[in-house]
């Protein structure tokens, strides 16, 4: 599942494979795209922003996608087979003389001017692993709305970028407390932690291959995914139901014996995702 540490290593991928490198092939395969050609123009940057991908190539243009839930990037040396997905899910192409990033299942791809990205990523709050990272201003954007459920604060990009489903219930799970607890009740001294760790456990993760928030190998996570097995700390059964704002339901994960709170009187046995 893509999440600010997935991206940052895909744009890291897609930086070493095509940064310096004119294109000599550019296949835009979504309709308001379909007379746009990069071919002939190097690229000159891929920065990843939260969530969002912005390559940057010569003449003033980025080209900005995001991965969602399904999308990804994949670079393949050139006359390697293409091994993402069917042909039907390439949104994106993009070749040098050396090698090929294909881009599967993009839900969001747009060309925009370089002077134009804040259209696309001005909403986002303070990235945990970019160069604006402020965690005061973080921690201020949570607090702002004192009844929101700690879950869908911490989801919520324009408060801080990078944050998905897997860290939001790390996360929760770490402070000992449940998603739907609302930020205002949080205590303070795990409040003012927050910030911190959730910096660490993107950075610890942004490059390694297996994400994990526990240090145990084998045992990755502490409760995302773990529903009905036991809590790896107390035993009791991991728990799962759903949680958002009324637009989008995402499973959630906790344990009721170590993160004790408000939380749904039905929940799920178990999820597999």
């Amino acid at each position: 599942m893509p999440e600010g540490d997935t991206v940052w290593q895909t744009a890291s991928r897609l930086h070493n494979a095509l940064a310096g490198k004119v294109l000599t092939r550019s296949d835009l395969r979504v309709p308001r795209l379909a007379t746009a050609d990069l071919a002939g123009r190097a690229v000159l940057d891929v920065t990843p922003r939260g969530k969002h991908l912005l390559t940057r190539v010569e003449g003033g243009l980025t080209l900005h996608s995001h991965l969602r839930m399904d999308g990804s990037w994949k670079v393949y040396e050139n006359g390697r087979r293409w091994t993402g997905g069917p042909g039907h899910q390439i949104r994106a192409v993009l070749g040098t003389t050396d090698s090929t990033a294909v881009g599967y299942r993009l839900p969001v791809l747009e060309l925009l001017r370089t002077t134009d990205e804040h259209r696309a990523v001005g909403h986002l709050g303070p990235d945990l692993l970019g160069p604006d990272w402020d965690p005061d201003r973080a921690l201020a954007n949570l607090l702002k709305d004192p009844a929101r459920p700690l879950g869908e604060a911490l989801l919520d990009q324009r408060n801080l970028a990078g944050i998905g489903n897997v860290y939001k219930s790390e996360l929760c799970f770490l402070l000992g407390v449940t998603p739907w607890l609302p930020v205002g009740d949080l205590p303070a001294e795990r409040a003012a932690q927050l910030p911190a760790l959730a910096k660490k456990l993107l950075e610890t993760n942004r490059d390694r291959p297996i994400r994990t928030t526990t240090g145990r190998r084998g045992q990755d996570l502490f409760v995302y995914g773990r529903a009905p097995r036991p809590c790896l700390c107390c035993h009791t059964s991991v728990r799962v139901a759903d949680q958002g704002d009324g637009s989008r339901e995402r499973p959630t994960y906790w344990c009721p014996t170590c993160q004790p709170g408000p939380a749904p009187v039905q929940a799920r046995r178990s999820r597999t995702n």
